[in-house]
């Protein structure tokens, strides 16, 4: 009964979403791959919006109703049908009543399972699509028969490109670069790559001069140009490349390139996706715990290796990384894989959840000692254990899939308690009541 009456009002609010489409005729951006999406939605945003006025997906809506409730304009939901009732009500206001509406669309499209973005392509109709990147081993895989499966899976994006549109694609991926043959489309690609149209180098971390780490630079180079990034509050490649797959979309729709790096450093980066926070006792935190796969877990940890210690700061690194859900039968093995890369970038290892006991073994295996590993059931049981266990100038690293419920962990050590609910990825009343 319940799945009958979520695929009813699927329905509605498609057929909604597209008569609203056709009648305000904004421009949209779509944004898909297993890597990234959000962040770099939200830095596209970041640029969109010094120009035009623009709507982007919330908090990770990607889903079959999320896409419909960014279009319109309405909230989730959730188990309230007195809510849904408004949404679709609004919908029909927004059709037959002219609204001051968005100029742009900024929308994260996620694929779970065959088919979906055939859903997708059926409904909407895109000025620009942008792939990120395909994990070697990609969150949800374990509902596809194959890496190759969900990769054509996700192409099916491509095939809702107008006439007239903008392919970004990912040139240091061959599985997104690859894409390129099923457009005629215009493409404009981005990434470390010489080959790149927008390439990126010298890339750095940040350290004020306490010698502590607070944020990311690079270079970027495009059309015989080469400019300084530099955004304050963040780690990780997957914010690197964001902020290039944004510039190349400034790139092919002819922005300026100085004043699209400058609305970078106003990016809104999200909550759990490699931010760096305050933490007790004078530490640092690396908050990642919106979700996880072998990729994003492997680059978190290398960008926690990359760390130095100054003269007058000495770090002792502790990661602490929750099970990678949806792996299917890859799950063993690429646990036991970043095992083996924790040894070589980080002090102590904090391991949460059944499948996490992979993550040991293969640091055993790769000659971590055993001292040097803590294992619990649950992130609350691991955020009590760091409440009691962080000295002054670590640096945590907080990493597991959605399901693991990292944040909780996090919030055990966070110095801010009074922003707590802005700072965390999933604080929202129905994440909070769940187990």
């Amino acid at each position: 009964m319940r799945q009958t009456v979520k695929i009813v009002l699927s329905n509605i609010l498609r057929a909604e979403s597209k008569l609203v489409l056709a009648k305000y005729k904004p421009k949209v951006v779509a944004i898909t791959g297993s890597v990234g999406k959000t962040s770099t939605k939200d830095a596209v945003y970041a640029v969109l919006s010094k120009v035009a006025y623009v709507r982007k997906s919330e908090k990770s809506y990607n889903s079959e109703l999320g896409l419909p409730l960014t279009v319109l304009g309405v909230p989730n939901g959730w188990n309230d049908p007195i809510i849904w009732i408004k949404n679709i009500l609004k919908g029909v206001w927004l059709i037959i009543w002219p609204h001051k509406y968005p100029k742009w669309l900024v929308l994260e499209v996620g694929v779970g399972k065959p088919g979906d973005m055939r859903t997708t392509a059926s409904w909407l109709s895109t000025d620009v699509v942008i792939v990120t990147s395909i994990d070697k081993i990609p969150a949800h895989i374990e509902f596809f028969d194959s890496r190759e499966h969900l990769i054509e899976e996700k192409s099916g994006l491509i095939k809702t490109l107008k006439k007239n549109g903008l392919l970004v694609l990912n040139r240091d991926d061959e599985a997104v670069y690859g894409m390129k043959s099923k457009t005629k489309s215009r493409i404009v690609t981005f990434g470390t790559s010489p080959e790149s149209d927008v390439m990126g180098r010298d890339f750095n971390i940040y350290y004020n001069e306490a010698g502590l780490p607070r944020g990311i630079t690079f270079r970027v180079e495009e059309g015989g140009s080469s400019l300084p990034v530099f955004i304050e509050g963040l780690f990780g490649q997957n914010h690197v490349y964001a902020s290039l797959a944004t510039l190349a979309l400034a790139s092919g729709l002819k922005l300026n390139a100085l004043a699209s790096i400058d609305a970078l450093k106003a990016y809104d980066f999200p909550p759990g996706r490699m931010r760096l926070l305050d933490g007790i006792n004078s530490s640092l935190i690396i908050d990642d715990t919106y979700n996880s796969s072998p990729t994003a877990c492997a680059s978190a940890l290398k960008t926690l290796g990359q760390i130095e210690s100054g003269p007058e700061a000495k770090y002792r690194k502790i990661a602490v990384l929750g099970d990678m859900l949806e792996l299917g039968k890859h799950t063993k093995e690429a646990h036991e894989s970043i095992g083996a890369l924790v040894k070589e970038h980080v002090d102590i290892l904090v391991t949460v959840g059944p499948r996490a006991e992979s993550f040991r073994h293969g640091a055993l295996e790769a000659g971590m000692k055993e001292k040097s590993i803590v294992q619990f059931v649950n992130s609350v049981e691991a955020g009590e254990f760091l409440r009691a266990f962080v000295e002054p100038n670590d640096i945590v690293l907080v990493k597991g899939s959605q399901g693991m419920r990292m944040e909780r962990a996090v919030g055990e050590i966070l110095l801010d308690q009074k922003n707590k609910r802005d700072l965390l990825v999933r604080q929202d009343l129905e994440w909070l009541a769940k187990k």
